[in-house]
């Protein structure tokens, strides 16, 4: 029997594959637990609309990120940090505190995982953080660290 995968399944194939396998093995695990559908003409036309479906949203999804990035590329953030003498700080800028940031600052809400920042920034100045909003978007941020 062939059957159109609606989820991952291990070792057997990815979602939207069409697989074949036991009639069995069908209709007493996949069709049960909704993993699958059998492949049908009904079904397969489904699945060809869903995945032209999921290129027009991964398509947004880009524009939006290179729309972000742009907007991100020709901004600037100010966190403050609490120094000692020599400019020496106490503390360090994270992930966080560039998210909450940007929020205030810019008005735009980037969620801090997306922020990739080697190690914490612990120097007063101005530094670029590279910022990953899309796999193929990367836009750099630049952050000035004053003295508070």
């Amino acid at each position: 029997m062939e059957i159109v995968l609606l989820q991952d399944v291990k070792s057997l194939g990815k979602k939207g594959q069409v697989v074949k396998v036991n009639d069995g093995y069908a209709r007493n695990f996949i069709l049960p637990k909704k993993l699958g559908v059998e492949a049908n003409a009904k079904n397969l036309n489904d699945l060809k609309l869903q995945k032209a479906n999921d290129a027009k949203v991964a398509a947004e999804q880009l524009a939006a990120a290179k729309e972000l990035a742009a907007k991100l590329e020709k901004a600037s953030i100010t966190v403050a940090i609490k120094a000692g003498e020599g400019g020496r700080t106490f503390g360090s800028v994270s992930t966080k505190e560039i998210g909450k940031a940007v929020s205030d600052q810019l008005k735009l809400e980037i969620d801090k995982k997306k922020l990739v920042l080697e190690e914490p920034i612990k120097a007063l100045g101005t530094h670029e953080v590279p910022v990953k909003l899309h796999k193929d978007v990367t836009a750099k941020l630049v952050v000035k660290v004053v003295e508070a």
